[in-house]
C-alpha cells in the first residue's frame, strides 16, 4: 500500500506538467492534478498493475475531457490580450508562435503529442492513456507535426471541405 502512494507521490510533478501543457492555466491544472490524485487514491484496488503513470494519464486526460465538455455547454467568452496584435519581434515571438501553433490543434492531436514531447511517454502508452488504437496515435501525431509546421512556416491553415 505505501508502495502504491510512493508511485503515486512520484508522478505529480509530471501530472503537473502535463495539466500545465493541457490546459495552459496553473490554478485549473493544478485543480485537475488534485482531482486525479484524489481519484487515484480512491481507487487504488482497481489499479491492475502496470505503468502506474500511465493510468493517471488516463485519469486526468479523462478529468479534462469531462470540463471541457462542462465548458462547451457554457456561452464562450474571449479576453482580448496585449500579444494578439500581427506584428511580433523579439525573442519572445517564438514561444508565443508556438503556444499558438498548440493552441491551434484539436485536442486529442494536442494531448498526444504533449504526452510524447513533454512526458516521453512511448506510442502503445499514449494509445493506453487515450483509449484508442496505436494507429491513431501515430495518425495524431502526424497530424499535429504536419499542422505546427506549418503554422510556423506561415502557411494558412486548409478549410475543410464539408459535404
Amino acid at each position: 500500500m505505501a508502495s502504491f502512494q510512493q508511485s503515486v507521490e512520484a508522478a505529480v510533478p509530471a501530472l503537473r506538467r502535463y495539466a500545465r501543457a493541457l490546459t495552459r492555466n496553473a490554478d485549473i491544472a493544478d485543480d485537475l492534478v488534485q482531482d486525479t490524485l484524489v481519484r487515484a487514491l480512491r481507487s487504488e484496488r482497481l489499479f491492475q498493475g502496470g505503468d502506474i503513470r500511465a493510468w493517471l494519464f488516463t485519469i486526468l486526460t479523462n478529468l479534462n475531457r469531462n470540463r471541457l465538455r462542462s465548458l462547451a455547454r457554457r456561452p464562450a467568452m474571449s479576453h482580448l490580450e496585449d500579444d494578439d496584435a500581427a506584428d511580433f519581434s523579439g525573442p519572445e515571438a517564438g514561444g508565443r508562435d508556438i503556444s499558438r501553433a498548440l493552441a491551434g490543434l484539436v485536442e486529442d492531436q494536442r494531448e498526444a503529442l504533449l504526452l510524447v514531447v513533454l512526458e516521453g511517454l512511448s506510442y502503445r502508452e499514449i494509445a493506453e492513456v487515450q483509449g484508442v488504437p496505436i494507429g491513431t496515435v501515430m495518425s495524431r501525431l502526424a497530424r499535429a507535426r504536419a499542422q505546427i509546421k506549418s503554422y510556423l512556416d506561415g502557411e494558412r491553415p486548409a478549410l475543410r471541405r464539408v459535404k
